[in-house]
């Protein structure tokens, strides 16, 4: 007889957490070894037990409680799979959650077919998280995926910028105008003019305003 998938269950509403282990005990392949109402108690429990899978409610004696605790679970066990069983649908929550290196993040009130298939899968190491799910987590890492190249693309142009370059930057930060950059550079507006043209040739960029907008996107304005 193979063995059953050995599950744990950290929910703060009973009956949901009753109902949840019920359904777990009824399949011919999984069995339910601990059942906890807080995140403080799914800790405890999974450090001193193995199992094969946590599903983790996330908001329980706080409103991250669940995440706190499968970062403190997984910096002991870091093989522990985490299915995050959850009623918030938020990017930042669905990020923040799938960052403690959970596999799957499912929100509640699917049918217990769907849940069990999410179970198996995760178990067999091929987890089907929801589309949508998916869908804002990839958007996230195109976007980082994104930054990165551009802050490098920015910091290597930054290197090669002169000293006239850097402070029409720097002032262009402090939103002023090409005339009163003139003033305080004490040149006349055509210079200033020529060298915003050098700069958005070097950055790629089209109007002075996008280089602006990138540099405080990317958090670099100290360079400046």
């Amino acid at each position: 007889m193979a063995e059953k998938i050995r599950i744990m269950v950290a929910e703060d509403f009973d009956l949901l957490r009753e109902d949840l282990c019920e359904l777990i005990n009824s399949q011919s392949d999984m069995i339910i070894i601990g059942a906890a109402n807080s995140g403080s108690e799914i800790r405890r429990l999974a450090l001193d037990n193995d199992c094969d899978m946590i599903l983790m409610d996330i908001e329980m004696e706080n409103l991250n409680a669940g995440i706190v605790a499968a970062e403190k679970i997984r910096e002991e066990k870091p093989e522990q799979k985490i299915i995050f069983l959850t009623a918030h649908e938020t990017e930042n929550m669905i990020f923040t959650a799938m960052g403690t290196g959970a596999v799957d993040y499912v929100v509640k009130g699917g049918s217990d077919k769907d849940l069990l298939r999410h179970i198996h899968s995760a178990y067999e190491g091929t987890p089907i998280m929801e589309a949508n799910i998916q869908a804002k987590i990839m958007q996230e890492y195109s976007r980082l995926r994104r930054s990165e190249r551009s802050l490098l693309f920015f910091i290597e142009n930054v290197s090669h910028l002169t000293t006239a370059e850097r402070e029409l930057i720097r002032l262009l930060l402090q939103d002023k105008k090409v005339h009163e950059i003139a003033e305080i550079r004490c040149v006349e507006i055509v210079t200033i003019k020529t060298q915003i043209k050098s700069l958005l040739r070097k950055f790629g960029c089209r109007r002075s305003k996008e280089i602006v907008q990138i540099i405080r996107d990317l958090n670099i304005e100290h360079l400046f």
